[in-house]
């Protein structure tokens, strides 16, 4: 895996974290589970009357039971329910079966202090057992310790950089046409970018990366609209992504979620030269028009 796979990984990553709530969470936490214990992972489903005893899934050699719990909204009351619900019940349905107990949830800013508080006091009343709670950070470094071949059974195929470097010219066309069918705004705003929106923005070094390597074949898209009969081409797609970009912004995402939505309006999907190409189109746009926000500049006083 190289630096452009593992950068585009990590932004699916995170967009799966933050966006797979309930049992669509669940499902997804254990094929990954799946993906990086193999056979020592034993996935329980809910069966009957019975349920699934606590369990969303087990590791084998370590008698871990994972419970996940990925709400689309967490309150500190609710959450300490469910957990003092899950672990008793646990403990009680698998007994001796149950050295380790993890609660997987998707509150990547954190615990509430009440909820750290009485995980403490499980941990100090049951020694005999290991308790933990997995968030973002460790299923990041579970993904990340994936081989290539599992990563994208998760997430599909991405481009490398072997694959941009090999782009040309006729693999950019499709992606400009489609573009090209967009209905852009008659009044276009028309002022430049600079090269500091990266950090005005936020932008993770990940995206960053992604617009690194666009840039590699962003000279294909301004061979294109150099070599266009329609002249106003260029301008009419640009519209077109500030436009949408406007809407996103609308929305308050944080800036990695708007990229990642940008991309998808690019059309970074499909086969890996597909999304090389949009890739190399995005960067090309990101750099000549008002995709995300210049820095205000500051004048020094004579």
């Amino acid at each position: 895996m190289d630096d452009l796979q593992r950068a585009v990984y990590v932004l699916h990553f995170r967009l799966a974290f933050r966006t797979q709530h309930g049992t669509a969470f669940q499902d997804w936490f254990v094929r990954l589970a799946g993906h990086a214990f193999g056979s020592d992972f034993e996935e329980v489903r809910p069966y009957g009357a019975q349920g699934d005893l606590k369990c969303d899934g087990r590791r084998v050699s370590t008698k871990a039971v994972f419970q996940c719990y990925a709400p689309k909204a967490m309150t500190d009351t609710k959450l300490i329910a469910k957990i003092n619900e899950d672990f008793h019940g646990a403990r009680a349905h698998w007994g001796d079966g149950m050295a380790e107990w993890i609660f997987v949830h998707n509150e990547a800013e954190g615990l509430p202090p009440k909820v750290v508080q009485l995980i403490d006091g499980l941990r100090a009343a049951h020694p005999d057992i290991k308790i933990e709670t997995w968030s973002e950070p460790e299923l990041h470094a579970l993904v990340f310790g994936l081989a290539l071949s599992a990563m994208q059974a998760l997430f599909g195929y991405v481009p490398s950089i072997t694959v941009v470097d090999r782009l040309v010219l006729s693999d950019v066309v499709p992606i400009i046409e489609a573009l090209a069918r967009q209905e852009p705004n008659p009044n276009p705003p028309l002022t430049p970018p600079s090269v500091e929106k990266l950090a005005k923005n936020a932008l993770s070094d990940d995206s960053a990366l992604l617009l690194q390597m666009g840039r590699r074949k962003s000279g294909l898209v301004d061979t294109f609209f150099r070599k266009s009969a329609r002249p106003d081409l260029g301008e009419r797609i640009a519209e077109a992504f500030r436009g949408r970009y406007a809407e996103l912004k609308s929305l308050d995402l944080p800036a990695d979620s708007v990229f990642k939505h940008l991309q998808d309006y690019a059309g970074m999907n499909g086969e890996p030269k597909r999304q090389g190409a949009a890739l190399a189109v995005l960067s090309y746009f990101f750099d000549n028009c008002d995709i995300f926000e210049d820095p205000i500049a500051v004048v020094e006083a004579s």
